[in-house]
């Protein structure tokens, strides 16, 4: 037993009566479930790593477009040649179907295992605009400056709350009884944000924007690139302690990293991009649904017409002027495998799978020794609750319930968009934790021999932080997702990476669309890279 277990078992049973019965109870359900474990692509990434044999292909698939990757990026590019009256487009699913995307279900309760939002995107994503408008999730004036969504899916109120000094505070940035000094240090670096918001370079592009690919390349500007925000915000006097841990959780929320370790334009950028607009929402707003961003992913795997197989790449190769892929299935541990031939290949997968897969990768520009971006290991965990938990009065449960001080990410509520004058009988609790408080290789290296237990632990620090042993009564099942390579990490000099600007531009057989391509892991991002590839696989 753990030492913080041990002292709320001794607590409860020092009230006496109800309350000791009701804390014993609740540590003995806790400590008999024991999570579900998911390593989404472990098996298919040990056997490409481990560089075992394969056997010869059992068949042998013909396309004229084949996708490898059903992420976001993947999905935006059979989508889009569907668009242009392409119809023989086969896309391989890859190790987990919607990548980062991804969600499962309880029975009726859905929760995301990876992204769970989407914000309103500005007009600059036109990309993002167009294709919500043919999902129906844009109903009117797609390209306005305040187009018209779909009322179920926009964020209601409450949106987000902090656990600040033992109470729920409104918002996420630390103000109630927050000195002076600090709050007009807060509003100090609000007001630099709008004006860098509306910022150009001496090439009349804005500094930051989504994509982040038509950003203005001002060298004045990408000299941000070369420091870290953490460096940033010293030489620019923000020094107050609630501001600075903000900011790292932004940066960790969005990059998986601190303020110290990424680059100071992506930290900015996580400002100064966005901002998009809805004629029936306030400004900023988000779009959500309970399995976080599967439902999207599965509308719009439904709109590309593509045919699609299960499979992990093995190897990608030109042959006489085409491509040619060597896929495989695992079947009780045993590897089948099929051979896809097509015009054009679009690897829409992150570059450290990239790197292994395609033969000859220097061809292309890129070194994975030099060019290789980081990658940042997350987790995530949903709770089946059959009971809410008791909250504490200053504010109500919110979609999004973040706790300062600690090094998870908060956690979100699946049945949030519920509008029943009730509560739902049933709810799912989804934490997400960044493990940027380590080497990225050491978390990966923890998160493979930890204990369930020892995760479980990792998984409810924010729960415990809001409800402490009240939640363990109200918990069914847990199921943790580990995502050792969640995400890129845009570090000093992701912007001047040559190895990725080379595959961004590959115009051959072999073509490239993921997030990676940008340096950082957003669905605009990865959306627009889906959209090149596409474009390129036209011409």
């Amino acid at each position: 037993m753990e030492r913080r277990s041990f002292l709320r078992w001794t607590a409860a049973l020092g009230a006496g009566g109800g309350a000791a019965a009701a804390g014993i109870a609740a540590w003995a359900r806790w400590h008999e479930i024991k999570p579900g474990l998911h390593h989404p692509g472990r098996a298919e990434g040990h056997y490409l790593r481990d560089r075992q044999a394969l056997p010869p292909p059992s068949s042998i698939v013909e396309a004229d477009v084949a996708i490898l990757g059903s992420g976001i990026a993947g999905l935006t590019a059979a989508w889009k040649l569907h668009r242009e009256g392409v119809k023989d487009v086969l896309m391989v699913d890859g190790p987990e179907p919607f990548g980062n995307a991804a969600g499962g279900a309880y029975g009726p309760l859905a929760y995301p295992t990876g992204a769970h939002y989407l914000p309103i995107p500005p007009q600059e994503c036109l990309h993002v605009r167009h294709l919500l408008y043919d999902l129906g999730i844009i109903t009117r004036d797609p390209y306005g400056p305040k187009p018209y969504y779909d009322e179920k899916l926009i964020l209601h109120a409450p949106h987000e709350r902090l656990l600040y000094g033992g109470k729920w505070h409104e918002g996420v940035m630390p103000r109630a009884g927050v000195p002076p000094a600090e709050l007009a240090e807060h509003a100090r670096f609000s007001a630099e944000m709008e004006k860098l918001h509306a910022m150009r370079g001496a090439d009349r592009r804005k500094v930051f924007t989504l994509p982040a690919a038509q950003a203005s390349t001002d060298p004045a500007w990408r000299r941000l690139d070369t420091i870290t925000f953490k460096t940033w915000l010293a030489q620019n006097n923000y020094r107050a302690p609630t501001l600075l841990w903000y900011l790292d959780y932004c940066c960790r929320d969005d990059y998986g990293t601190d303020i110290d370790r990424v680059s100071a334009w992506a930290g900015l950028h996580y400002f100064c991009a966005r901002g998009g607009e809805a004629s029936n929402a306030e400004g900023g707003a988000w779009l959500t649904w309970p399995g976080g961003l599967q439902p999207l992913a599965e509308k719009l795997a439904a709109r590309t017409g593509a045919r699609r197989m299960a499979g992990t790449v093995a190897t990608v190769k030109q042959v006489d002027g085409r491509a040619e892929a060597l896929c495989f299935v695992l079947e009780n541990g045993k590897p089948r495998t099929y051979l896809v031939r097509a015009r054009k290949v679009i690897c829409a997968m992150p570059l450290f799978v990239t790197s292994r897969v395609v033969e000859d990768i220097a061809q292309y520009g890129f070194d994975p020794a030099r060019h290789m971006p980081a990658y940042s290991p997350w987790l995530v965990a949903n709770f089946l609750l059959d009971r809410f938990p008791e909250e504490l009065p200053e504010a109500p449960l919110s979609w999004d319930n973040v706790v300062h001080g600690t090094q998870g990410l908060g956690y979100v509520v699946s049945t949030h968009q519920d509008i029943r004058q009730q509560p739902p009988a049933q709810s799912v609790f989804t934490s997400y934790v960044a493990l940027s408080d380590r080497d990225p290789v050491a978390a990966r290296t923890w998160m493979q021999s930890a204990s369930p237990e020892e995760l479980l632990a990792l998984a409810t620090v924010d729960l415990r932080a809001a409800y402490g042993n009240a939640f363990d009564a109200c918990v069914q099942r847990a199921d943790i997702t580990l995502r050792a390579h969640a995400m890129a990490a845009p570090l000093p000099g992701f912007l001047s990476n040559p190895g990725v600007q080379a595959l961004r531009d590959a115009a051959g057989p072999v073509l490239f669309a993921h997030a990676d391509l940008s340096g950082f892991s957003v669905f605009e991002e990865a959306s627009w890279w889906g959209w090149q590839a596409a474009q390129k696989a036209l011409a």
